[in-house]
């Protein structure tokens, strides 16, 4: 796959990692959709790059059935899904006020983990009426994990445990697709500047950044952009996770 013939849906794409992708893609001569629930920035980020905007709820069926439609009917196919809507909430499996809210880890779970493979799939279904190329190849799916599936902290039971699920999606997915000649990957970043992270006080930020083994700095959303990237257009890599975290491992 060259990035240049690439046609993308992008979840989350109206912040942080996901409009970085898109960014990215753009530039480098993809179409891209963006799924997101923020209309006001989607819309703006999609008027920039060209692209379109569409309001989905990854958790729902319908709503995800129907963006994979419009992006389908606006860029004529759909080869790549880059999954990178998500929340992280923190809470300690008991704190102050009880055990942690069991609404809070099934809403963790159900959108950064079930969201994903809901788009996976039905982008799936879709990506697999492309021409295969001359290896077969139809398209790529890449999910978001996160370091903290590995290393997750204090307060983070319901975010690694979705990240987690993410991780051991990869390679029986891959398995499942790989007669459609669909690609699946994931990425597992470590402590990045999305705007959740920049709302933090700048002594926190630098303190955050002190933990990085090299180099001593946050990850920058377009790097991630740049490993999405390097991913669809690096045919051979399927079924794996790939950690971008500057050797951080979470205390």
């Amino acid at each position: 796959m060259t990035i240049a013939d690439t046609c993308a849906v992008i979840t989350g794409g109206a912040s942080g990692l996901g409009e970085a992708t898109a960014r990215q893609f753009a530039a480098s001569g993809a179409k891209v959709a963006l799924f997101d629930l923020n209309e006001e920035a989607g819309e703006k980020v999609a008027a920039e790059l060209g692209g379109t905007f569409h309001k989905v709820d990854v958790t729902d069926e319908d709503s995800v059935a129907a963006g994979i439609a419009a992006a389908k009917a606006a860029m004529g196919k759909i080869t790549a899904a880059v999954n990178c809507a998500g929340i992280a909430p923190a809470a300690t499996t008991i704190g102050k006020k009880g055990p942690h809210p069991l609404h809070i880890f099934q809403q963790t779970i159900d959108i950064n983990l079930v969201g994903s493979f809901n788009v996976a799939r039905l982008a799936a279904e879709v990506i697999a009426e492309n021409p295969a190329a001359d290896d077969g190849a139809r398209g790529v799916i890449i999910n978001t994990a996160s370091i903290a599936a590995m290393d997750g902290q204090r307060g983070q039971a319901a975010y690694a445990a979705s990240k987690g699920g993410i991780v051991g999606l990869s390679l029986p997915m891959a398995r499942d697709l790989a007669r459609s000649g669909i690609r699946v990957m994931a990425i597992a970043p470590g402590i990045f500047l999305t705007p959740m992270l920049m709302g933090l006080p700048q002594e926190v930020q630098d303190q955050l950044a002190q933990d990085v083994t090299c180099p001593k700095r946050l990850g920058r959303p377009e790097e991630y952009a740049k490993l999405a990237q390097f991913i669809v257009e690096s045919g051979y890599l399927n079924g794996e996770v790939i950690r971008i975290d500057g050797a951080l491992r979470m205390q």
